[in-house]
């Protein structure tokens, strides 16, 4: 898989370097105007990004690749995408097996002193496997019977703790870059760190006073980082990388128990158009009287959804909401 990988990319890079002779691109632009060009892999980054640079933001070129609902799991660069990292002062990914590509993309970074951050290794030991709790469909094996090296469970931007020090990070950089307002990205990050703080608080709160602490998800479950910060059990019927779409029977059979022996009044989903395991497990209840919600792991939040007034922040307090419900 990583050679072909590596074959797609090579064919992207031939035919990015034929058609940058006649194309102008935004950060191409940004960079012949001393524009500090930032590249960012998912929306949060995106965010964040544009948070620290506060009012230098005119002066920065922040583009998000994953600009248009595509799944980070299933995200494939364009021979666009590889000149826009090519060209880069800064480039922001989560790291993992989603970001397999990136390896062989930096290798023709034609700016040989960009700063690249793996948000997986800014947090070290602390990133966490993949956990397969009870109940939860099992991945498919590979076809050979081998077995890979761990998989870490890549939705490390889903904890306001990560996220501060994720911040604190992308600051400290933007300052080795652009010094002369170095000061200025360490204070906006501060000033952002305090927001995160309350909000950490105010979840924490929340589940120190609920009624429950364990949360269902007929769907994936990429909230495991959330999830270890308040000390919630869950359930759910795939991990959070899975690429399955469809659960057995014993799944849904296992979890509609468990929404009964619990109590649950809440199955909870993540963002997309169908919930048609959720609500499968809603029907076999019971009571078949439970709500269905969703908590957004932002991985198709877009560029225009920003423009919007959509960030970080607002989508975790809206989080925190559903889960309150949940709880309680």
């Amino acid at each position: 898989m990583k050679k072909l990988i590596s074959c797609l990319l090579a064919g992207l890079m031939i035919i990015g370097a034929l058609t940058a002779c006649s194309n102008t691109n935004a950060t191409t632009t940004a960079s012949n105007n001393n524009k500090l060009s930032v590249v960012c892999t998912i929306f949060p980054e995106y965010d964040w990004v544009r948070e620290i640079l506060g009012s230098h933001g005119d002066n920065g070129e922040v583009t998000m690749l994953l600009d248009n609902g595509v799944d980070l799991h299933s995200y494939q660069p364009t021979a666009d995408d590889i000149i826009k990292i090519s060209n880069s002062d800064m480039f922001i990914y989560v790291g993992g097996e989603s970001d397999l590509w990136v390896e062989d993309a930096l290798k023709e970074a034609k700016n040989k002193d960009m700063v690249v951050i793996n948000l997986l290794e800014v947090l070290g030991d602390t990133v966490k496997e993949e956990e397969v709790v009870e109940g939860m469909e099992s991945e498919e094996e590979a076809e050979d019977g081998s077995e890979d090296g761990p998989e870490y469970d890549e939705h490390v931007w889903l904890s306001l703790k990560n996220a501060k020090t994720y911040c604190n990070y992308i600051a400290s950089k933007l300052g080795e870059i652009d010094s002369a307002n170095a000061a200025d990205y360490s204070a906006n990050a501060d000033a952002y760190g305090k927001k995160l703080d309350q909000l950490d608080e105010s979840y924490q709160q929340a589940v120190d006073s609920a009624k429950q602490n364990t949360v269902l998800f007929g769907d994936r479950f990429p909230f495991r980082y959330l999830a270890d910060d308040y000390g919630l059990t869950y359930y759910a019927a795939f991990v959070g990388c899975s690429a399955e779409t469809e659960a057995s029977f014993e799944t849904i059979a296992f979890l509609s128990k468990k929404v009964d022996e619990l109590g649950l009044g809440t199955v909870l989903t993540i963002e997309g158009a169908k919930h048609k395991i959720a609500e499968t497990i809603v029907q076999n209840t019971k009571d078949k009287n439970q709500t269905v919600r969703t908590m957004d792991s932002m991985q198709s939040t877009t560029s225009k959804d920003a423009e919007s007034g959509t960030t970080y922040l607002s989508i975790m307090q809206t989080n925190l909401e559903v889960l309150k419900d949940a709880l309680n």
